[in-house]
């Protein structure tokens, strides 16, 4: 899992939503109401008592049969067959990262600061593909697939919100790894070049040789509001930390600007990248 995308949720179900949990959250109330267990509801409608318990606790999109009969079981009031209409299952975000993502699309500052891969937000179609053909376990084309979208849809804030100020530190060799090959990181090196000439971006590139470095106990993100709150997202292996902790965000920030003075100025990034670039 990389940079708050994923495929599926537990036992390979599509990660739960605000919308699918509240469908579920009715199911099983009309089922209570109704005097119904799990399984006598599942034989009514069809479906196996786990299904109905995965659909009540937001974490299966119910098949058009399951509402169907559910209509049908609850006395035919067209409620959960409007309520399915507006359901959303949010593929290819995991559900730690989704608070964070909706604060990303308000912020008025983002800082990124990645040492394990070029982060989501720069990436290309290829790169992603490059990186979920080393996923495990192994994901379905329609997973990858998703993955790609729910980050292009992320991407789209570096040009729909000019005002906001973007900030990337990026390791140098992320972009040496050469992930993917030779021609995946060359369009990626392009995309990024093209990307640090946007006015409210700016991309430093940390140097492989570097005797002072702030930021060894890994990547972090950092965030501010509107209403100039920030707010820190650190991430592990199926995981992720939203951090409110001001006195914790505050430590990040001091070592997020500590290491902008020790990474490449932008230019000197520019120059390394448009190099790199020519030995590929």
């Amino acid at each position: 899992m990389v940079d708050g995308m994923v495929g599926t949720g537990t036992g390979g179900e599509p990660e739960s939503s605000d919308s699918l949990r509240t469908f579920g959250a009715v199911v099983q109330g009309l089922r209570e109401h109704a005097g119904l267990s799990r399984e006598e509801f599942g034989e009514l409608v069809r479906f196996s008592k786990h299904t109905v318990a995965s659909v009540e606790l937001g974490r299966r999109m119910p098949d058009p049969e399951f509402v169907q009969r559910a209509e049908e079981v609850f006395g035919r009031t067209g409620a959960l067959q409007k309520a399915a209409g507006c359901l959303e299952r949010q593929p290819g975000l995991a559900a730690w990262f989704r608070r964070w993502a909706a604060l990303e699309r308000t912020a008025i500052t983002m800082c990124t600061y990645e040492c394990r891969m070029v982060p989501g937000l720069l990436q290309t179609q290829a790169y992603v593909r490059a990186l979920a053909a080393d996923n495990l376990p192994p994901l379905a084309d329609q997973q990858i697939e998703e993955r790609w979208a729910a980050r292009a849809e992320r991407q789209k804030l570096l040009w729909e919100r000019p005002n906001t100020a973007f900030s990337f530190i990026v390791e140098e060799h992320a972009f040496l790894r050469r992930t993917g090959g030779r021609a995946v990181t060359r369009d990626l090196t392009d995309h990024v070049l093209e990307i640090s000439q946007l006015r409210n971006v700016e991309i430093q590139v940390m140097p492989l040789v570097r005797e002072s470095h702030s930021g060894l106990q890994g990547p972090f993100h950092l965030l501010e509001t509107p209403e100039n709150q920030w707010f820190a997202y650190l991430e592990g292996q199926e995981s992720g930390q939203l951090v409110t902790d001001r006195k914790v965000v505050s430590v990040l920030q001091r070592r997020y600007a500590r290491m902008r003075a020790q990474a490449l100025s932008l230019e000197d990034s520019v120059s390394l990248l448009q190099r790199m670039r020519g030995d590929l």
